[in-house]
């Protein structure tokens, strides 16, 4: 495992069993990917792909039933490494009569900090999530927008290494999410390490560097999103000055007609349809990595 290496995972498996010790899921088989420092990292399938065992399974919450993961140098089934990492699950479990600051203060006192620095990083993270104005009203009052808020806020409290995120935007309106995806870019210029799960491709594709798909628990797609999205057979060329005729025309022509090539490379899909096409390539060839062709998004014109 190297140095920029956050996360690896080999072959790493997990089968559910029924009181008999029959297999009654398996959840996720033979895993191998690679999480690499100061990237924004994609785990994306539908409902029942192994995303969720795959964080639990990080997070040593779980036991591999096979193979293994190695987390920030360490085996996953370590604890001692989570303090290097701040988690946000699907749904936050806060104390309800807690205000914000009195909620993370509490799990600041769980890593042992110093009076002074609580205040100090409690204080910083408030505003960081833009949740100044209700510091000091109960959770029970907080919209579930303002709930995510806070909830990344208590990932963060401990400066972590490695960020966890499970559908951050989930509950939030559109200048909220905007929002949310800034902060995500804003962590990774300072160096951490963020893996997200969402079921929102379009956010996904704002944020995350490189993606994995998952389906029926097995890994279907790896790679860095633009490339993933490239429609490598199509060529586009957008240009400026052309006249009708000269529209009609290719590069020399293009000159010819004083036009000026803007650009000219492969259009891209959008992550939506390269999902979709992934699972229905899945569903098709079930056991079988995927083999999709990418298509133009609806509004691109080859």
């Amino acid at each position: 495992m190297s140095e920029t290496t956050v996360i690896q995972t080999r072959s790493l498996s997990k089968v559910y069993r029924d009181f008999w010790g029959r297999q009654k899921v398996r959840a996720l088989q033979a895993l191998d990917l690679e999480v690499h420092r100061g990237e924004v990292f994609g785990l994306l399938g539908p409902n029942g792909s192994g995303k969720t065992t795959t964080i639990k399974l990080i997070l040593g919450l779980l036991f591999p039933t096979s193979g293994e993961a190695v987390v920030l140098g360490r085996q996953a089934t370590d604890v001692g490494k989570n303090e290097r990492i701040g988690y946000l699950p699907e749904e936050s479990y806060l104390y309800r009569f807690l205000n914000a600051e009195e909620t993370l203060d509490f799990y600041a006192r769980l890593f042992d900090m110093p009076a002074e620095t609580r205040r100090q990083r409690v204080d910083a993270l408030i505003k960081q999530v833009g949740l100044d104005q209700a510091r000091r009203r109960q959770l029970q009052e907080y919209s579930k927008g303002m709930t995510r808020r806070i909830g990344l806020a208590q990932a963060l409290i401990n400066d972590p290494d490695l960020i966890l995120l499970d559908e951050p935007t989930s509950g939030l309106d559109p200048i909220g999410t905007r929002e949310m995806k800034d902060m995500i870019l804003r962590l990774k210029d300072e160096g951490k390490t963020i893996v997200m799960c969402s079921h929102l491709l379009a956010d996904v594709q704002d944020v995350c560097d490189r993606i994995a798909i998952l389906y029926q628990g097995e890994l279907k797609q790896l790679g860095r999103v633009d490339q993933l999205l490239t429609v490598e057979d199509v060529t586009q060329i957008r240009a400026r000055g052309l006249s009708a005729a000269g529209q009609q025309e290719v590069r020399d022509v293009i000159a010819r007609h004083q036009g000026e090539v803007l650009e000219m490379n492969n259009p891209t899909t959008t992550l939506e349809e390269l999902f979709l096409s992934i699972v229905r390539d899945s569903e098709a060839r079930p056991g079988r990595r995927a083999a999709v062709e990418a298509t133009p998004a609806r509004d691109e014109k080859p």
